[in-house]
């Protein structure tokens, strides 16, 4: 009876899963790629498509490096010859999940990439991140001279701010405090899915800001790009300013839909070639 039970709700879950076609949730019962062991013995999931110049590809929060796949751009890098490579960040789909502050304290998601890129003999790359993605997209370029063009999706100047306002009450939200009702809308999707949200609140805790100071010494070719609908991370033409040289796109679209764009990996694309 007992195992009857056990496979009653496995199958429950897997029904669940394939009716709801959500990015976390949605996967193979098998890692569809490879896993890199990070700098604190953390493993990291990935996958790597292509053999050309390779571009590293960072979703946003709750995401998985799966969901790129639901875009053009994906799509679009491999047909240009590209090699792809797109990774769950820690806390996040296949990868490890820690519990604790040192697994994501001090740039630990930027080293889970730089590290993968050694790992993958990367000697130059591109990278291109979305939302949360961007925050942590702007630490590896500041951080690692390997990254020759650098792409942050769907954010503005908020994230500039080590006390940004929405972080934190993200954080407080997740570990249960109701009062913040700006970030209402996101905790409602995070309590709707089977996420780790323990895993999340401590990516949210410890999110890195980039200093205006270290953006304004950044001499890679930068490209941000936003949905015309999308006000949800600050001022990007602020952000824009804050970076020598940076490129400024809008595209059709509010936060959730503009990097599934067409219009959205054309310009991607052309930046990068």
């Amino acid at each position: 009876m007992f195992v009857i039970k056990k496979l009653s709700a496995s199958l429950a879950l897997l029904i669940f899963m394939l009716i709801t076609g959500n990015g976390a949730l949605a996967q193979p019962v098998t890692a569809p790629g490879s896993y890199y062991t990070s700098f604190d013995g953390v493993k990291i999931h990935y996958e790597v498509k292509g053999d050309g110049f390779p571009v590293i590809l960072v979703h946003g929060f709750s995401g998985t490096g799966e969901g790129w796949k639901k875009g053009q751009l994906y799509n679009d890098l491999l047909t240009a010859g590209y090699k792809v490579i797109i990774l769950d960040q820690r806390g996040n789909g296949w990868s490890d999940k820690p519990h604790d502050d040192a697994g994501y304290a001090n740039d630990a998601e930027a080293k889970d990439i730089m590290g993968l890129a050694t790992s993958l003999g990367l000697k130059r790359y591109d990278i291109v991140g979305y939302s949360r993605g961007s925050i942590i997209t702007s630490r590896v370029f500041v951080l690692d001279k390997r990254v020759q063009k650098a792409v942050m999706g769907g954010m503005g100047d908020a994230y500039t701010n080590p006390e940004w306002p929405r972080r934190i009450h993200a954080y407080k939200a997740l570990m249960g405090d109701t009062s913040f009702h700006d970030v209402d809308g996101m905790i409602k999707y995070i309590h709707s899915n089977p996420f780790d949200e323990l895993a999340l609140a401590y990516q949210q805790k410890w999110q890195p800001s980039t200093s205006k100071q270290e953006l304004g010494k950044v001499k890679i070719p930068v490209l941000l790009i936003d949905g015309t609908e999308d006000h949800d991370n600050g001022d990007e033409v602020a952000l824009h300013k804050l970076i020598p040289g940076s490129k400024l796109v809008h595209v059709p679209g509010d936060h959730n839909s503009a990097s599934r764009t067409p219009q959205f990996s054309k310009a991607v694309m052309a930046f990068l070639k």
